[in-house]
């Protein structure tokens, strides 16, 4: 899995290098179409992961990511075939869709095979997936280098192969079926049984829990949950802020030279790869995720200082600002990678969790596609004071979200011990019969 994700983001990275010249050179589309076509792009891939969550309640996870892998190949012939903006819509919709509705899918499957250890394998994934976003900008600018429609389309095509190839490699792993005991993962060792839809054996209070609140719950219906997802928007401002915030304001509102902009990719690949296992251990669990939402606040409020400040000085001056604000936002989104996820997973119900992760996915797709409006025509419009503005309000949020994170999971963990107290003492009434009594624990 860990290699099919590395493919598929070689191609995802080979595309998004490229896609803005090849919508200008080869599809013939000017900035405001371009504009209309990632907007899109953005508000269908708010509908991914919902939609891949709740077939995965229905439909295994490989399989389903298989689909998404072909539907997006699909995509690519019709990117390849169509001209004007009226036949690239539903290609960019389709293709957003496709993309996050796979990243939930294997979200979720890293949840049911590793188990425990699902930090530990989202932080090797996250790491996989960056190493393969610096593969794929690495042969963009090859193509670019050449700067023919056919260097343009052979890019895209690769794109295409990295789907295909993907598909085939999800094709060769095997998915742990939902179950009460451990089962053997393709490895030959043991891995821990999917809690969709039954818990496993030691997972007891927590079942005894849910069924006090009433079995699987929907998380559409479950306020507390979706006011998290909805907190967590402004807490992935960090991609915007990298690939949209950054360069722009370079090359509007400071003197640092333009060469400087492909170093904010290089500064962000380079420390995702050597600092993502080392900050996902630190963020693990309730203890490490729910302090990270802070820390992310205010690695993006220094962030927002250094941009505000970068307008004030020379060259040199304002290209340190804004390394340093590269750096900054990568320690955001470090934190962000991990303590988002890892609370979207403690939050939610273990017998629905694969809806609730599915909504949870929502918050980045929703960033993605209103992130970029939001600095270009609010923030980066108000000038400095707009960085400071946007870095006050992410703190607040984060304020926020800390503590209605922990007051959730402490009420968790009180229901699940006073169920799990309450289970001993049903069965320590019959302890004094001839026959031993049985153990307190229920599957």
């Amino acid at each position: 899995m860990l290699l099919a994700q590395f493919v598929d983001r070689t191609g995802t990275g080979l595309w998004a290098a490229s896609a803005v010249l090849y919508f200008t050179f080869v599809s013939h589309l000017d900035a405001r179409q371009i504009g209309l076509l990632l907007g899109v792009a953005g508000i269908a891939g708010i509908a991914g992961s919902p939609l891949a969550g709740r077939l995965a309640g229905r439909f295994p996870a490989r399989g389903l990511l298989i689909a998404g892998h072909l539907l997006r190949l699909a995509a690519v012939g019709g990117l390849l075939l169509g001209h004007g903006i009226a036949a690239l819509l539903p290609v960019v919709a389709v293709t957003a869709l496709g993309e996050r509705g796979a990243k939930m899918l294997e979200m979720l499957f890293a949840t049911r095979v590793a188990g425990a250890r699902r930090t530990s394998y989202q932080a090797l994934a996250r790491t996989t997936a960056n190493a393969g976003y610096a593969v794929g900008a690495g042969l963009a600018a090859l193509g670019l280098a050449v700067g023919t429609d056919t260097a343009y389309r052979v890019l895209a095509l690769g794109n295409g192969l990295s789907y295909l190839l993907a598909a085939a490699l999800v094709w060769r792993t095997t998915e742990p079926r939902p179950a009460a005991t451990p089962v053997a993962s393709s490895s030959g060792s043991a891995a821990p049984a999917a809690p969709v839809p039954a818990a496993p054996v030691p997972a007891a209070p927590a079942r005894d829990a849910r069924a006090e609140r009433g079995g699987a719950r929907s998380p559409w219906r479950d306020r507390g949950y979706l006011l998290f997802v909805l907190r967590d928007i402004p807490l992935c401002l960090d991609d915007s802020l990298l690939n949209v915030g950054l360069p722009l304001w370079l090359v509007a509102h400071t003197t640092a030279p333009h060469a400087l902009v492909p170093a904010f990719l290089a500064v962000n690949t380079v420390l995702v790869v050597v600092l993502q296992l080392r900050v996902s251990a630190a963020a693990e669990g309730p203890r490490g995720a729910v302090p990270a939402v802070l820390l992310y606040g205010a690695a993006l409020l220094l962030t927002c200082l250094l941009l505000a400040t970068a307008t004030g000085g020379g060259a040199l001056g304002a290209s340190l600002a804004l390394l340093a604000a590269a750096v900054l936002v990568t320690v955001a989104e470090l934190l962000r990678s991990v303590s988002s996820w890892e609370l979207s997973v403690l939050l939610a119900p273990e017998g629905s969790r694969a809806a609730y992760l599915g909504v949870a996915g929502m918050s980045q797709a929703i960033q993605k596609s209103v992130g970029p409006p939001l600095l270009t025509g609010v923030v980066m419009a108000a000038g400095p004071v707009g960085w400071l503005a946007m870095g006050g309000a992410v703190v607040a949020d984060a304020l926020v979200q800390n503590r209605a994170c922990a007051r959730r999971l402490a009420a968790a963990a009180a229901t699940a011990a006073a169920a799990a107290v309450g289970g001993t003492a049903v069965t320590a009434a019959p302890a004094s019969a001839a026959r031993p009594a049985r153990p307190a624990r229920r599957s």
